[in-house]
């Protein structure tokens, strides 16, 4: 698997603690129930710091004490930022999701995940959109 570097990223600290600081809301897509994956200890950890987490995965019914859904447009509540652990082609369907849905703010793929066409749709429809960086480390560089 290649590497690839975004093209289209927010690099500066005061718009990513802007985001932090008006989302409340994060559909976490591919939130694994198994407390040893990254994406559980990242849900985790957000939870902890007060934001409340729509577990997206297709299997279980609650994963850290919240209800499962099977994707984003099954979320019944407003949904601020939307956080991908999926593999980086995901984000071209979920892009879309994330703009009919109508009150997503943030797109953003985790670190490792790189995807320039999805994102680049997203800045075209008003959305934040971050790319390859981790909203924990994120957070705790940048909120704490």
């Amino acid at each position: 698997m290649e590497c690839q570097m975004p093209t289209i990223n927010i690099h500066d600290d005061e718009t990513i603690q802007t985001i932090f600081l008006t989302c409340k809301s994060i559909a976490i897509i591919g939130l694994s129930p198994d407390s040893s994956k990254d994406s559980h200890k990242v849900a985790r950890y957000l939870q902890e710091n007060g934001f409340k987490i729509f577990p997206v995965y297709p299997k279980e019914e609650f994963i850290l004490g919240e209800k499962v859904y099977r994707n984003l447009k099954d979320i019944p509540e407003k949904v601020d930022m939307v956080d991908m652990f999926r593999k980086p082609e995901i984000a071209d369907t979920l892009i879309d999701e994330a703009i009919e849905r109508g009150d997503v703010k943030v797109f953003w793929l985790q670190l490792g995940i790189v995807n320039d066409r999805a994102c680049k749709k997203a800045k075209e429809h008003g959305l934040y959109a971050v790319q390859n960086k981790c909203t924990k480390l994120e957070y705790a560089r940048l909120m704490k």
